[in-house]
């Protein structure tokens, strides 16, 4: 009797064991969860949609391997941009300067909180080392300070009298071209994008800026930077995607009014200054830059405001 009792309590704790390991068999311990893979989306007015045809690009980190599939925007999804960018334009160049500085801070806010973040991708994907991409990231919030400083201070800079022969008071002041179209710089792609972008949203112009980079994850993430710095919506477009399938319809764009381009090979110059011709958009090329060059201070200038701002003369009547 107390031997059978002794195996059914053997039967019994066995049973229990083995249902305590499929108990614990059920419960995912953070070793074994599959990660929350991001999809990265287009920005366009403020919005993250998906690239309107569904095409797409794999993007892969500096060893080739796999990191995530990007939207490969249309010949559509730029004149949504455009159509956004151009809407969003008269408000944000009423703006007065002091508010555009006040908003170009917060994006360097942002961006500093999360700077560890952009820090790991550069290191991951673009292949820096770890000190480089510090760098990188500190030189792009800097830089965003710096043209932020410089809101209300380029149009007392840039402005002018003009003496006339007449009981008049002439002036001549700066202000926004319009909706520029930027090709991005293929490198440095943090700082080189930053660097581009500022200079012209600074003085009341929009953008839609076109990245085709080895690195096109980092623009998408500076998206969400900029979606939650008070930039109101359609003043920054980012799409990516491959600039040859674009770069003539941007050229011939008669909604465009500039286009700043970076990297750009001779075929692609020639292409832009044809279609441009017909809308006369003004146009500024910049040879590829370096991933280092980009900090230097010269890649940082109120010089590089002016290629996209028209000057107004006013005259004044003036009292006898």
């Amino acid at each position: 009797m107390v031997e059978n009792l002794s195996k059914k309590e053997s039967k019994k704790a066995k049973k229990s064991e083995k249902m305590e390991k499929i108990e614990k068999s059920d419960v995912a311990t953070p070793s074994a969860r599959l990660s929350v893979q991001k999809t990265y989306k287009l920005y366009i007015g403020g919005s993250f949609p998906r690239t309107e045809s569904g095409h797409y690009l794999p993007a892969t980190n500096h060893k080739g391997e796999f990191v995530a599939n990007i939207c490969r925007a249309s010949r559509k999804d730029f004149r949504n941009s455009v159509v956004a960018a151009r809407s969003a334009q008269h408000g944000w160049a009423a703006r007065s300067p002091f508010n555009r500085g006040q908003i170009l801070y917060r994006m360097a806010e942002m961006l500093e909180g999360r700077r560890a973040g952009f820090e790991n991708i550069l290191v991951a994907q673009a292949g820096y080392k770890q000190a480089a991409a510090e760098s990188e990231v500190s030189a792009a919030i800097d830089r965003l300070l710096w043209y932020a400083g410089f809101a209300d201070k380029f149009v007392q800079l840039f402005s002018t009298t003009n003496p006339v022969a007449s009981a008049h008071f002439n002036f001549t002041m700066p202000e926004a071209t319009g909706v520029v179209t930027i090709l991005a710089p293929p490198t440095a792609p943090l700082l080189g994008l930053i660097s581009a972008m500022a200079p012209v949203i600074v003085s009341g112009n929009t953008t839609v800026i076109v990245v085709d980079s080895a690195t096109p994850t980092i623009a998408m993430e500076l998206a969400e930077v900029l979606a939650v710095s008070d930039l109101p919506g359609g003043v920054v477009n980012i799409l990516t995607g491959l600039r040859g399938e674009l770069i003539k319809h941007i050229g011939g764009h008669m909604d465009v009014d500039g286009i700043f381009s970076f990297g750009s090979s001779d075929d692609e110059r020639r292409t832009i200054g044809i279609e441009a011709a017909e809308s006369v958009k003004r146009v500024k090329f910049i040879d590829d830059v370096s991933a280092d060059a980009w900090t230097a201070s010269n890649m940082q200038s109120p010089q590089w405001i002016v290629p996209f701002g028209e000057f107004k003369t006013a005259w004044h009547p003036m009292g006898s």
